[in-house]
C-alpha cells in the first residue's frame, strides 16, 4: 500500500433484513479492510451483520474508542423488509427452507419431497417481524441522528440489495482502497 492509504473506520446500520449481511461481505470482497483486526468488534458485528451500534450510548462509546468517520445507512422500506422476511418456511424433519418469492415449494405450505406440512419460526412470523422492526426504529432513531449532526451518516435507500449496493460501492470508492479494480460493481 502506498502513502495514499488511510484508514477508514465504517459502520453499517440497517434494520433486521435490510441486507447489511450481504452489503458486509461485498465490501469486505471489494475493498481493502486488512487493517480491522480479526478479533476486532466492530468486525465481528459487521460480518454477522449485527448492527452494533444499536443504541445512543454504543454510539458514543464506539467513537471515543474509534472516531467513526464514515455511517452506513440501509435505508428499506419495512413493507419490502416484513416481506422478505415473513417469506421464509422450513420443513423441520430436515431443516430444508424455502422462500415463497424465490425459492417456494411446489404446493404452499408442504414440503417437496415428504410431503409434510412446513412450519414459520417465531422470528419470521408477521407479528413478529412488526414487533422487531418497531424495536429497531425506535431505539436508532437517536443513533441515526446523532451521526447525522456529526455529519458522517450516507443513507442509501432502495427496496433491493443489488440495486443499493451500485450506490455504496461508488461512494465507498472515493473512501477506501480497493482490493481489484475488475472485481468493480458485479455483486
Amino acid at each position: 500500500m502506498g502513502a495514499s492509504a488511510r484508514l477508514v473506520r465504517a459502520a453499517i446500520m440497517g434494520a433486521p433484513g435490510s441486507g447489511k449481511g450481504t452489503v458486509s461481505s461485498r465490501i469486505t470482497r471489494h475493498f481493502e479492510l486488512k487493517h480491522l483486526s480479526s478479533g476486532d468488534l466492530l468486525r465481528d458485528n459487521m460480518l454477522r451483520g449485527t448492527g452494533f451500534p444499536r443504541t445512543l450510548p454504543q454510539a458514543e462509546a464506539l467513537d471515543r474508542a474509534y472516531q467513526i468517520d464514515t455511517v452506513i445507512n440501509l435505508n428499506v422500506p419495512f413493507e419490502v423488509i416484513k416481506q422478505r422476511l415473513t417469506a421464509r418456511w422450513i420443513h423441520p424433519g430436515s431443516g430444508r427452507v424455502y422462500n415463497i418469492e424465490f425459492n417456494p415449494p411446489k404446493t404452499i405450505g408442504i414440503d417437496d419431497l415428504t410431503g409434510e406440512p412446513l412450519i414459520q419460526r417465531e422470528d419470521d412470523r408477521p407479528e413478529t417481524v412488526v414487533k422487531r422492526l418497531k424495536a429497531y426504529e425506535a431505539q436508532t432513531e437517536p443513533v441515526l441522528e446523532y451521526y447525522r449532526k456529526k455529519g458522517v451518516l450516507e443513507t442509501f435507500s432502495g427496496t433491493e440489495t443489488n440495486k443499493i449496493w451500485p450506490c455504496v460501492y461508488a461512494f465507498l470508492q472515493t473512501k477506501v482502497p480497493q482490493i481489484n479494480q475488475k472485481a468493480s460493481v458485479t455483486p
